[in-house]
């Protein structure tokens, strides 16, 4: 767990230092910062979902995901409640900034990938259960804490001090994993890792052409498609 939770401290590390940042940066650095972080968008994403379809049981999954979970989001209107709050809190900062999209793209960028989801299920399978700092098993957190530190640095320049609430949505996230770990033993079935992924990786890429602002993807409203391999297989697990 130890790994988690330094990963948990790198984002408020990197978030915090992001928002003293952005307040002595001009708008043109900023609109830089954004450029490149969209460009970075889609090269992770890309990056998390081509090495992965190659390994799909199912390489339709992720299609049928994304279009199931659109409809889900769309019915839902998750883009809709996101743009009302943002614009509520526009009112009362009196800026215009997108932070609650940025705190989306945020916790797809901290939480989707390899090293997020496989990383508490070894720190938690190791001798020691991921308590000591040297445990190979939590090198794979290591790892992500440093990128998340560069990361969640360069989010905060550009969306401010909001970035800091995708720490505690972290951890959830790898507790979860590392609990499925402690008490099954194995963790998440290699195949849902790696439909996950991919679908995920296509959220990431979504985020990055809105964040170029060569298409507004809605990506708020693809979500639930993150929902859709994991009741696949745990369906396909009853029979």
């Amino acid at each position: 767990m130890l790994g988690t939770i330094i990963n948990t401290t790198t984002i408020i590390v990197g978030s915090s230092f992001g928002t003293l940042l952005r307040k002595g940066i001009s708008e043109k650095y900023k609109q830089a910062l954004f450029d490149g972080l969209g460009l970075c968008c889609i090269i992770l994403g890309v990056n998390a979902a081509l090495p992965n379809m190659a390994k799909s049981e199912f390489p339709v999954l992720f299609i049928l995901s994304i279009a199931i979970g659109g409809i889900i989001g769309t019915k839902l209107d998750l883009s809709g409640h996101i743009d009302r709050w943002n614009t509520k809190l526009n009112q009362k900062s009196g800026k215009e900034n997108n932070a609650l999209n940025g705190l989306v793209t945020g916790i797809l960028l901290y939480c989707i990938g390899t090293f997020s989801i496989v990383g508490p299920v070894l720190s938690c399978l190791s001798p020691s259960h991921g308590w000591a700092f040297n445990e190979p098993g939590n090198t794979f957190l290591y790892t992500n804490a440093t990128l998340d530190l560069v990361t969640s640095a360069v989010l905060a320049a550009t969306y401010g001090r909001i970035m800091l609430l995708a720490a505690p949505v972290l951890f959830c996230w790898q507790g979860f994993f590392y609990a499925i770990a402690y008490f099954c033993g194995n963790g998440m079935p290699e195949p849902m890792r790696t439909e996950l992924s991919i679908v995920g990786g296509v959220l990431i890429v979504s985020s990055g052409i809105s964040i170029l602002g060569i298409k507004d993807c809605k990506t708020v409203n693809l979500l639930p498609s993150l929902l859709i391999p994991v009741i696949f297989y745990l369906v396909k697990g009853l029979f």
